[in-house]
């Protein structure tokens, strides 16, 4: 199932928003913590949108789908150091675990894994950046 690009822009749209309004009422910090969260939620969410085209694409490229789960990884450890909130936690956790598990399917020949648990799981993240 395939998410298209303009619904990404959009949660990420909402998820900046969201961001902005929360730093009106909250302290420095938690703005400052909040924004980390809500460019990194995006940045996955670029990341997601990639790793569908690489599934779409697997037979001409395999390796784009490696590259695209090493860059949500990445912007997961972002994340998951720069943050105590025990729901982004959760939200980190079961993002890296659907990614895990597109990459073992990767690994075990399958060329069109189901991508539909990261990009349920980037959603789950983008939500919990924006509380």
């Amino acid at each position: 199932m395939a998410v298209s690009r303009r619904r990404l822009t959009t949660v990420a749209a909402v998820v900046a928003t969201a961001a902005f309004t929360a730093g009106l009422t909250t302290g420095c910090d938690s703005v400052d913590k909040a924004l980390d969260c809500v460019q990194t939620a995006d940045s996955i969410a670029d990341s997601v949108t990639a790793l569908q085209q690489a599934v779409e694409n697997a037979t001409n490229d395999p390796t784009r789908a490696d590259t695209s789960l090493d860059a949500i990884e990445k912007n997961l450890d972002k994340i998951g150091d720069k943050t105590d909130h025990a729901d982004v936690n959760k939200a980190v956790d079961h993002l890296k675990q659907a990614v895990e598990n597109v990459r073992t399917a990767v690994r075990n020949g399958d060329r069109t894994p189901d991508v539909s648990p990261v990009t349920a799981a980037a959603g789950e993240l983008t939500k919990v950046c924006t509380k």
